[in-house]
């Protein structure tokens, strides 16, 4: 008993350590995971945040110069009174401009539109230190001034003057960064030789080896935009996604998991279960009534097989049929059934020499080598008559040799077997092969039983099929009657005996003899519903 335990036991541990060992499998990859796809995304946000520093940086420049071109274009430039008083308003009209001044080609400083600016310069830039735009329609340079740095511009008129415009770009223009990272970064603004124009204010200390760097160059002007961050704050700043996706990675962990210890202790596969079935005896026979439509009373009855599961579940045969024809397994399980059936009816099929058992056999199955010599051998162990056996022939498959067939019926008829046609109307059961068979029984099939009363074209067919049995000396059994109309119906089309839940569904031996006993002396259809 211990041992069984323990056999038991583990399985049951080791599907838990797989299931434990899966879960934090997942949840390692899921936080690697979720770093990389943070650290990307971070990345890829610090880029957005140079992008759209630049695109400011560009845009105040672009205004700049085009404000420099829109003086250009009036033609009044020049460095009198009236001259100078004209470029101080369009100063103070454009708004983008902290001054304009008139230089020579060579960017020697004429005048100014206000001259005293002139005296906040701590030094002015040479044309050949000036940095050209794409194209070379202007130029940039930095402006160093005693309050501060600006940004200078510088477009060509004529071969006489150039316009140099100063404008105000500081750190509020390129002040980009989210307030969780804003006082660990810093934004810059600089020119293509590292001069630097503009900075985001930032009581950070940042250096090369506590900082990640960014740069974004212009593709029109000779700009980038840098952006620094602090690692440690980087690292803490938008772990909103961490969570979900280590969840997400444990959940998945967790089916993964399940998967894992179901496939290294998986349950028995559906061939596997009924292999084992059959081999315990699980699949049993289950007995539906052939009855005299008139009378009612028990003249044989159909095996069916129902699969018992342990627990009682009763497994109908739509599940495990196919699975056994396919399989190649339907003989072994023909077998066992009419074996079985054999036995449990066999004080019913001695007392009754007229009683009858009617087993399902499959195409293959019949024509297979040994299939009446095993037969026989099963019907002389049960001590049963050969003519209380109908062989129902299933129309699941067709027999791919009709003649083969015919000669197997015909042996099999030789020794005092029944045969019988199955689902005659639907399938394979063609006019041609119900000649051809010389069966001794037609059953037809429930789907015109359905329409009896409904349909006169399926009224029609049922009277076809019952003089084509008269002729070739064959009987007719109506299967799935089911309502006692049906029952009328198919005496007026000459049919004397049906199957169906009108009397009875399939039953297990005790249930079935029980009934078989309580009508031994004949009862109607419909009084047979009520008493089931």
């Amino acid at each position: 008993m211990t041992e069984l335990r323990n056999r038991l036991r583990w399985p049951a541990i080791a599907r838990i350590l797989l299931f434990l060992l899966s879960v934090g499998a997942f949840l390692a990859g899921g936080n690697v995971a979720a770093n990389y796809l943070i650290e990307t995304q971070r990345e890829r946000q610090l880029e957005e945040f140079g992008n759209i520093a630049l695109r400011r940086s560009e845009t105040a420049v672009f205004y700049g110069i085009s404000t420099l071109r829109d003086f250009a274009q009036r033609g009044n430039i020049g460095c009198d009174g009236g001259a100078l008083q004209s470029v101080r308003l369009f100063v103070y009209r454009s708004g983008a401009m902290k001054d304009i001044r008139i230089v020579r080609p060579d960017a020697s400083v004429v005048c100014a539109a206000f001259s005293e600016t002139l005296e906040f310069d701590k030094g002015w830039a040479t044309r050949a230190e000036m940095l050209p735009s794409v194209g070379g329609a202007s130029r940039l340079f930095r402006v160093e001034q005693f309050f501060g740095t600006a940004l200078g511009a510088m477009i060509d008129v004529n071969s006489e003057y150039s316009l140099v415009g100063i404008m105000s770009v500081d750190g509020s223009l390129i002040d980009v960064m989210p307030s969780e990272l804003r006082n660990q970064s810093v934004v810059a603004l600089e020119l293509d030789n590292g001069q630097t124009i503009a900075r985001t204010a930032s009581g950070a200390v940042v250096g090369d080896d506590t900082t990640i760097r960014l740069s974004t160059e212009s593709e029109r002007y000779p700009l980038r935009t840098v952006v620094r961050v602090d690692k440690a704050a980087l690292a803490a700043w938008n772990r909103q996604p961490y969570m979900p996706i280590v969840l997400a990675s444990g959940i998945l962990g967790a089916f993964f998991g399940l998967l894992l210890a179901r496939s290294l202790f998986r349950p028995m596969s559906p061939l596997e279960e009924l292999d084992r079935a059959i081999a315990l005896g699980h699949v049993r026979p289950y007995f539906q009534p052939i009855f005299d439509l008139r009378t009612g009373e028990i003249t044989g009855a159909e095996v069916l097989a129902r699969w018992i599961k342990p627990d009682g579940t009763v497994i109908s045969p739509a599940r495990f049929i196919e699975l056994a024809e396919d399989s190649g397994r339907i003989a072994d399980l023909t077998w066992q059934l009419l074996s079985t059936a054999l036995a449990e009816l066999r004080p019913l099929l001695t007392a009754d020499k007229n009683f009858c058992l009617s087993v399902n056999i499959s195409p293959p199955h019949f024509v297979s080598d040994g299939f009446i010599q095993k037969l026989r051998e099963t019907t002389a162990a049960a001590n049963v008559a050969t003519r209380q056996i109908t062989l129902e022939l299933t129309e699941r498959q067709s027999f791919e040799d009709p003649g083969l067939a015919a000669a197997v019926v015909a042996e099999a008829r030789g020794y005092g077997y029944k045969v019988a046609i199955d689902d005659v109307g639907i399938g394979h059961s063609g006019l041609s092969q119900i000649q051809r068979l010389r069966a001794d029984v037609l059953k037809i099939d429930k789907f015109f039983v359905d329409s009896v009363n409904l349909d006169a074209s399926a009224t029609a067919m049922i009277a076809m099929l019952v003089r084509l049995a008269r002729e070739m000396g064959m009987r007719v059994i109506a299967e799935g009657i089911e309502e006692q109309a049906q029952v009328d119906a198919l005496i007026n089309c000459g049919i004397a005996y049906g199957q169906g839940y009108v009397v009875a569904p399939p039953l297990p031996q005790r249930a079935f003899l029980d009934l078989v006993a309580s009508r031994a002396g004949g009862q109607p259809a419909q009084a047979a519903t009520r008493a089931a």
